[in-house]
């Protein structure tokens, strides 16, 4: 079984020149950066949700969030489980009534519902393996800095044989 590593969602960065958006996970007790290329969509409803911005009709992703509480479930958390030929899996884990139904995911719509739930997130110890790229300084800013000047450079076919080294 696959240990799962607790991550925090960090925002929505855009990748130079090409401006495509990505998702950014960083782990929490250690200094690995997870990013996640995703569509312009599902990038406005994670940054709207993480600004606390309410549109004025609810956007997909609320609306998904609202039949899940219709159910009487809550998002329990979030799992990237997997990264295969360059592209993340996830498990959108809900609890009903304290059982756990899980329910396959891109990972983009289930991080778009952890801003919405603050849901923890989690990432299966290979997908770090795999695609988790070390920053180390004390001076998070510079971090940041440090993985846009990363993303700049990098492309998604880059993750098919391992992060840079």
């Amino acid at each position: 079984m696959t240990d799962n590593i607790p991550m925090e969602l960090v925002g929505v960065r855009l990748q130079l020149p090409t401006n495509t958006p990505v998702v950014l996970l960083r782990e929490t007790a250690g200094e690995r950066f997870v990013p996640i290329w995703i569509g312009a969509v599902e990038a406005t409803a994670i940054a709207y949700a993480m600004e606390g911005i309410v549109p004025q009709r609810p956007l997909t992703h609320d609306l998904l969030e609202n039949v899940i509480e219709a159910l009487g479930a809550t998002v329990s958390r979030v799992v990237i489980t997997e990264l295969r030929d360059a592209v993340f899996y996830a498990d959108l884990v809900l609890d009903r009534d304290g059982a756990e139904i899980h329910v396959s995911s891109r990972p983009s719509d289930a991080l778009a519902l952890v801003a919405r739930t603050g849901a923890p997130v989690f990432a299966a110890s290979q997908v770090l393996d795999e695609a988790g790229i070390e920053i180390r300084d004390e001076d998070e800013e510079d971090e940041i800095e440090k993985f846009r000047e990363f993303l700049e450079d990098v492309e998604p076919e880059d993750f098919e044989a391992g992060p840079p080294s």
